[in-house]
Parts: C-alpha cells; structure tokens; sequence
C-alpha cells in the first residue's frame, strides 16, 4: 500500500497470529495497522478448558464481545459469572479480571482496548509466540 492510500480493512488472512498456551490472537485494528487509530480490537480464541491468569491493564479499558462458546469471566471483586455468545463486558482499566473456557469448543471473543496499546504487554507473556500470516496454530491433543 502506497503512502497517498488509506487503509480502510485488514483481512483474516493477512494478519498475525499470537499463540500462547490458552488460545491465541488476531489483532485487526491497531495503531499499527492504522495509523493514529486511538483503539485496538482482534478476535480471541481461548481453548476448551483453558483461560488466562487474572492480570490488568493499566492504561486501558477493555470491552469484551462475546462470539461463540462458554465460559466464566471475573471482574474485579465481581466473583466468577457464566458469559456466552452475544454478552458483552466492559473492564475498567487498571481492574483485575481473568476469563476461562467451561465449554467444549472454541471461546471466541473480540476484544477492544480504549485506548489502544494494552496489547503490547501480552508479548511480553513467557508462552507467546507469533505465527506469520497464513500459518495455523497447532495445538496437542489431550492425552
């Protein structure tokens, strides 16, 4: 893309991946992708049985879409409470929260940082991984 054109979408396919142990990421607006875009939103995958250490953004609010799948999610001294496909959760910055995966398939999830920039802190997670464009990730099968 030239500099005198303006990116208006980015496509699933073109775009990385990040792994980690839990499930992985796809970020599709982002401050890198568009320049000055004041947010950041990608779709989450977390895995059958799997969930993230509750952690917090600082800097960030956080909203929480609820695509496909079950789960449990906390929000600061909320407690854990059921969320599924078509609930939505708003995080406060700075607030303690965590989400895990109680369903048998996929929890998928789109994720939005206001404003953007939170994402940075998941590379430095010690199970990160990137995937280039167009390459899967692979996960083990349960034993």
């Amino acid at each position: 893309m030239s500099e005198s054109e303006t990116r208006a979408q980015t496509v699933q396919s073109e775009l990385s991946t990040e792994v980690f142990d839990w499930g992985s990421i796809k970020w599709g607006v982002s401050a890198d992708l568009f320049s000055g875009a004041p947010l950041t939103a990608g779709e989450v995958i977390i895995n059958p049985a799997k969930g993230h250490e509750p952690h917090t953004h600082p800097n960030s609010d956080e909203v929480l879409y609820f695509i496909d799948g079950d789960g449990v999610q906390t929000v600061g001294d909320s407690g854990e409470f059921p969320v599924k496909a078509g609930d939505f959760v708003f995080v406060p910055r700075g607030t303690v929260h965590s989400t895990f995966n109680t369903g048998w398939r996929q929890l998928r999830i789109i994720a939005i940082y206001t404003p953007g920039g939170a994402e940075q802190a998941l590379r430095e997670a010690p199970d990160y991984t990137v995937l280039t464009p167009g390459v899967p990730p692979v996960w083990e099968r349960a034993r």
